[in-house]
């Protein structure tokens, strides 16, 4: 089988909103609760389980790889809903998508300020 990710949780200030927000952006299906958390299921077979907490959220990275069609509806729910975007991490290209390995890609922020990126094609990372 090998080591595979299962589940990472992810911090937030309202798991309601936050569920609300990535399902709408991403298409995906409805969360399930699980004890004290929401838990927003990935097609490959990955969850991602929202969990509150008070004070402050410290910023995560979650990135994910997306069909052509899938972007496209994606990368049109970010700017319907007017939300800043940039084509690299350090945000200094607005309004910008990237173009990587014969890909797309676009970085975005959450409500608590995780930095979300939805791509079409992995990184190649030579070893």
């Amino acid at each position: 089988m090998g080591i595979q990710l299962n589940h990472t949780i992810v911090w937030c200030s309202d798991k309601q909103k936050s569920t609300r927000f990535i399902i709408d952006i991403l298409g995906l299906p409805a969360p399930v609760p699980f004890g004290q958390m929401l838990v927003v299921q990935l097609d490959n077979g990955v969850s991602l389980d929202f969990f509150e907490r008070d004070g402050p959220i410290s910023m995560q990275h979650y990135a994910f790889l997306a069909s052509e069609d899938e972007f496209d509806r994606a990368f049109a729910r970010i700017r319907e809903r007017g939300l800043q975007y940039w084509a690299d991490p350090s945000k200094q290209r607005a309004g910008e998508t990237y173009r990587h390995n014969g890909g797309r890609g676009v970085y975005f922020d959450d409500p608590d300020g995780h930095f979300l990126e939805i791509m079409t094609r992995p990184y190649q990372i030579d070893a």
